[in-house]
């Protein structure tokens, strides 16, 4: 499974490939908006805590806050839901989403970092992106 990583407060983010079952039990049954301690992610993660924010599947059908299951559900959708453009006025269409909680069939975990640990990530918390778009006047 890939960990997704990101650090809002420099604007960067890490993809780290992760194979070890022992590890990614850390995020196993877990919802979306929960957060965890990145303890087990290695010395340097000392401190830090995750939330996690989404993913998606192996197929990749993506995470849906709300749905209570670990399996992929088809929902209907209609206008201003999450995951859904309405292209014509009036029409709902049913897709396909991933539930909420967290299992062994992901491909991509998002998290974000809410709380920084004692030591430095290189190229996550060392460097500052700047910001892509700037406030309105």
């Amino acid at each position: 499974m890939k960990l997704n990583i990101a650090y809002p407060a420099t604007g960067c983010q890490k993809l780290l490939k992760i194979d070890d079952e022992k590890i990614l039990s850390l995020f196993y049954d877990k919802r979306i908006g929960a957060e965890v301690p990145a303890d087990r992610l290695g010395d340097e993660w000392k401190g830090y805590i995750l939330k996690i924010s989404g993913g998606n599947d192996l197929q990749g059908f993506c995470m849906m806050q709300g749905v209570l299951t670990n399996t992929r559900v088809r929902l209907l959708f209609a206008k201003g839901m999450p995951n859904y453009r309405e292209r014509r006025t009036g029409v709902r269409k049913r897709k396909s989403v991933r539930g909420c909680i967290v299992d062994s069939q992901l491909s991509v975990l998002d998290l974000v970092i809410m709380r920084k640990g004692d030591a430095e990530i290189p190229g996550l918390t060392d460097v500052t992106q700047p910001r892509r778009l700037d406030p309105r006047e």
